[in-house]
C-alpha cells in the first residue's frame, strides 16, 4: 500500500530515503447506503480501497471540518456560510470526489447535519447520481466508557446524516486521562458497529504505530479489519514517515488517510510574510516566522507547479497521493473544491517527488496533534 507509484518503480517509503531527498436532533432518514457510482468522472487509477476492505473510494477525499463550524476557527458565519458549503458539495459530486470526511464534533454536529441535508436534496433533485461515501468519527468523551457508547454515538451520527449505514466509522483520537483505560472498549464498539451494519468499515485517527498494531490485533479477533488510520501528513509534517506510523500501516494493510495535507493552507501559496492573515485562531499557523521557515518548500512546490501548469495546492496534494496516502483537503466553497479536484488525473514523476522531498527535509516540522503520541 505504501509505495511510491507516480511514474516510477514502486519504492517503499522509509526514513532513510526520506532523508536522502454534538447534537442529538434526529434527521429524516433517506435510507441510502452511500457508494461510488459507476458513472463517476474519475479514471480507474484514481480509485483505491480502504485497507483490506471492499470499500472503494477515490484516492483523495474532501474534509468537511469547516462546514457549519461553530468554533470560530474557520470563520463560518463571517467569511462563508451554508450556501458556500452546499456549492462545494455539488461541485464534489460533479467532480467524482465522493469520499467525504466529517465528525460528530465538527460544528458540534452541524457538519453532519449539513451533509444529511445536502444528500437529501441530491436524492430528490438528481436521483441516480453518485452518492458520497461518508466517513465520520466519534470522540472518546469523558462520559463514554463502554462499547455501547460507541454504538450510540454511531446511531446519533447516522440520524444527523440521514443514513442507515455509513462508509467508514472511526475513533477520532485515542482516549487519554480517565478515557485511557477504555480504549479497548472503544475498539470493541467499532467492531459492534461493523457487525450491526451501521458502517461498512472501521478506522482510527491519531493513532501511534503501537496503537495501530494493537487495534489491528483486537479487531482481527472480532473478524473485522482495521481499514484506516487518519493522521496529519503533508510536505510540512512528515512525522508518520519517521515515527513508525506509515510503516505500521503499510505492514498491516491499513490506509493512511492524510488530514491537513495542505498544512491548513500554508502550502497553497496564498499567504506570505507581511501579507494579510486569516482571522481568528488560524493566525497562529501563519506567523511570519513560520512563513520564513517554510519558504524553501513553498519555492519548490511553486517551481513544480509552474512547470506542470498546475497550482501549488494541486502539487502538494498529488505529492501525498504519490506517497501512498489518501489526502482529505478541506473545501469551504466551489472554487476551492474545483481546485483540489485538479490534483487528480495525473501524477508527479520520480524527479519531482525527490525535489520536493529534499526541500521538505530542510524545513522544521510543524506541530502535531499531541494525542498521536499517547
Amino acid at each position: 500500500m505504501y509505495t511510491q507509484s507516480c511514474g516510477m518503480r514502486p519504492r517503499t517509503v522509509t526514513s532513510s530515503n526520506v532523508q536522502r531527498k454534538l447534537c442529538n436532533r434526529r434527521c429524516r432518514s433517506i435510507k441510502l447506503l452511500a457508494a461510488v457510482s459507476s458513472d463517476s468522472t474519475l479514471a480507474p487509477a484514481d480509485y483505491t480501497t480502504l485497507g483490506t476492505t471492499d470499500v472503494r473510494v477515490p484516492v483523495m477525499g474532501v474534509g468537511a471540518w469547516s462546514w457549519g463550524d461553530r468554533s470560530g476557527y474557520w470563520g463560518y458565519g463571517r467569511e462563508y456560510g451554508q450556501e458556500e458549503s452546499r456549492a462545494a458539495y455539488k461541485a464534489l459530486i460533479h467532480s467524482g470526489l465522493t469520499f467525504i470526511d466529517t465528525a460528530e464534533v465538527y460544528g458540534y454536529g452541524k457538519s453532519e447535519e449539513f451533509l444529511g441535508e445536502f444528500m437529501r436534496e441530491q436524492a430528490t433533485k438528481s436521483p441516480g447520481s453518485p452518492l458520497p461515501i461518508i466517513a465520520t468519527k466519534f470522540a472518546p468523551l469523558p462520559w463514554r466508557f463502554t462499547s455501547a457508547s460507541v454504538v450510540e454515538a454511531a446511531k446519533a451520527s447516522l440520524a444527523r446524516l440521514g443514513l442507515s449505514s455509513m462508509g467508514l466509522y472511526m475513533q477520532h483520537w485515542p482516549g487519554f486521562g480517565p478515557q485511557y483505560f477504555f480504549n479497548d472498549a472503544y475498539l470493541e464498539g467499532l467492531a459492534d458497529c461493523r457487525q450491526q451494519g451501521l458502517c461498512q468499515a472501521v478506522g482510527v485517527s491519531n493513532f501511534s504505530s503501537r496503537r495501530v498494531k494493537q487495534a489491528v490485533k483486537l479487531l482481527a479477533a472480532r473478524g473485522v479489519p482495521l481499514a484506516s488510520n487518519q493522521v496529519q501528513y503533508s510536505l510540512l509534517y512528515r512525522a508518520p514517515e519517521t515515527n513508525g506510523v506509515l510503516e505500521a500501516c503499510r505492514e498491516a494493510g491499513v490506509t493512511l488517510v492524510a488530514y491537513s495535507p495542505l498544512s491548513q493552507g500554508l502550502l497553497t501559496g496564498k499567504y506570505s510574510v507581511g501579507s494579510n492573515k486569516p482571522n481568528g485562531p488560524r493566525q497562529l499557523v501563519y506567523s511570519d516566522s513560520r512563513l520564513r521557515e517554510v519558504e524553501p518548500v513553498l519555492g519548490a512546490v511553486k517551481a513544480v507547479a509552474e512547470a506542470r501548469g498546475k497550482t501549488m495546492t494541486q502539487v502538494a496534494l498529488n505529492w501525498c497521493i504519490c506517497k501512498g496516502t489518501l489526502p482529505i483537503p478541506g473545501a469551504k466553497n466551489e472554487r476551492q473544491l474545483t481546485e483540489i479536484a485538479g490534483a487528480l488525473g495525473w501524477r508527479l514523476d520520480e524527479a519531482e517527488v525527490a525535489e520536493l522531498d529534499a526541500a521538505a527535509s530542510r524545513v522544521p516540522a510543524g506541530l502535531g496533534f499531541p494525542a498521536e503520541n499517547f
